[in-house]
């Protein structure tokens, strides 16, 4: 009979000590590093938009990218074609509310609710900016008191809002 050696391939040995405490070290920098961007990122979207009033009490907002919201004033839209200006007012919207709808109409009934002038460059006139529409807009505050907008989104709830037909059924109505 013919004896048989077994020897250890070398792939399989052990690695070093000094090995596994790198491979332990990359993975938890990696783990520290996800860990801070998932808190990083629920911290920053924590919070949609902030008000009008938040954005004119603190100055250290002025000449920083932010995202606020307000009620149109359709009193004040001005249109400029020519040169694709659109020129608005927001008013603040209150803190709490029941339905946005009311919201909206008794913030612009205020007459001591924060404004701000709002100012959207190279823009098409969007059919949903209109009196008591919600407008959510991205964009700066200048040092002149003016936000320039550089993304401009709108809510309208009145156009949405339920109403009950001849059956008693709820039906949206459609758009003209």
């Amino acid at each position: 009979m013919t004896e048989a050696n077994w020897e250890k391939p070398k792939n399989l040995e052990k690695p070093k000590r000094s090995q596994r405490l790198k491979f332990l070290a990359a993975g938890l920098i990696i783990l520290v590093a996800v860990m801070y961007l998932l808190v990083s990122g629920t911290l920053q979207g924590a919070r949609y938009f902030i008000t009008v009033a938040d954005v004119l009490q603190d100055p250290a907002y002025i000449g920083q990218t932010v995202r606020i919201s307000g009620a149109v004033d359709g009193e004040t839209i001005d249109y400029d074609s020519e040169i694709a200006v659109i020129q608005f007012d927001i008013v603040n919207i209150p803190a709490t509310y029941q339905d946005l709808a009311t919201a909206l109409r008794d913030a612009l009934q205020d007459e001591d609710a924060a404004r701000l002038r709002i100012v959207v460059e190279d823009a098409a006139m969007p059919d949903l900016l209109q009196h008591e529409a919600q407008a959510i807009l991205t964009g700066a505050l200048a040092l002149d008191g003016v936000f320039y907008a550089s993304e401009l989104l709108l809510k309208c709830p009145s156009r949405f809002e339920e109403s009950t037909g001849p059956e008693g059924l709820s039906q949206i109505p459609e758009h003209q």
